[in-house]
């Protein structure tokens, strides 16, 4: 299992204590000094089954500055959205817990519960 965290981010904490409390073996990956690629990124969120525009923190200063929430939500323009969460990362929605061919979006205790479970099933 990867979660991939800011580590000033409550939610990210959260997940991270919640793991911990449960035993469970992952690694973390800080996506913000390690930003996924375009490719990475489109592995995961067919993992997560959403598309590029379902992660972004559109309240981002970098949305902002690319004017992120008046672009497209469609297929032609899906790569131009994979690469601006690549080359910005901030703009990911966060945590990001992988494992396997599933993911979540780790800002609930129960989506987090759901990686918890996937990987029992898994073992």
């Amino acid at each position: 299992m990867e979660i991939w965290i800011n580590p000033a981010c409550s939610k990210c904490a959260s997940a991270l204590s919640l793991l911990d409390a449960e035993g469970a073996d992952y690694t973390i990956r800080h996506y913000l000094q390690d930003p996924p690629t375009a490719a990475e990124l489109d592995d995961v969120l067919r993992k997560l089954g959403l598309e590029p525009w379902d992660i972004a923190r559109l309240g981002e200063p970098a949305a902002d500055r690319l004017g992120l929430a008046t672009w497209p939500r469609d297929d032609d323009h899906r790569a131009r959205w994979l690469d601006a969460l690549a080359t910005e990362p901030t703009l990911i929605q966060r945590p990001i817990i992988t494992a396997d061919d599933t993911a979540v979006v780790g800002r609930s205790p129960d989506a987090v519960r759901s990686m918890l479970r996937t990987g029992q099933e898994n073992a």
